[in-house]
């Protein structure tokens, strides 16, 4: 089975923007805002910046353990929230972000150094099948 339903995929691609958290050195969590792409099985956050000076990079270094929640308003009236959040651990890959954020059609360059997401848990509200399960 994939880790993403299609209506996830669709949804994840429709959405640029997604909020971070990590967990720092010193257990205090960090939440910031990332461009986040869906690669298959795996979501993809880069940086048009040098990712290895950044507070999201130092925490995954040090502690894996992460979250990604992307979420918008379907409507205004009625009121209708839709998201998707993804729970578990981050893989810091020192090289090749440029290549992959073209390839996922990113709005702009990536630092060499990238992050890619990988799913153990996946909570999903106001679309098609939502679902909250465990990925294997």
């Amino acid at each position: 089975m994939a880790t993403f339903t299609d209506t996830e995929i669709e949804y994840l691609t429709s959405q640029p923007l997604g909020r971070f958290a990590t967990v720092g050195k010193d257990g205090r969590p960090h939440v910031t805002p990332v461009g986040v792409f869906c690669d298959t099985d795996t979501l993809v956050i880069g940086c048009v910046a040098t990712m290895t000076a950044t507070k999201k990079f130092r925490d995954v270094l040090a502690n894996p353990d992460v979250a990604v929640v992307v979420d918008d308003l379907a409507t205004v009236d009625p009121w209708a929230p839709r998201g998707i959040e993804i729970r578990g651990w981050a893989e810091a890959l020192m090289d090749g972000g440029g290549e992959v954020g073209r390839l996922l059609g990113a709005g702009f360059p990536f630092d060499e150094v990238y992050l890619r997401i990988h799913p153990r848990r996946i909570v999903a509200w106001g679309l098609d099948g939502a679902a909250a399960r465990d990925v294997v």
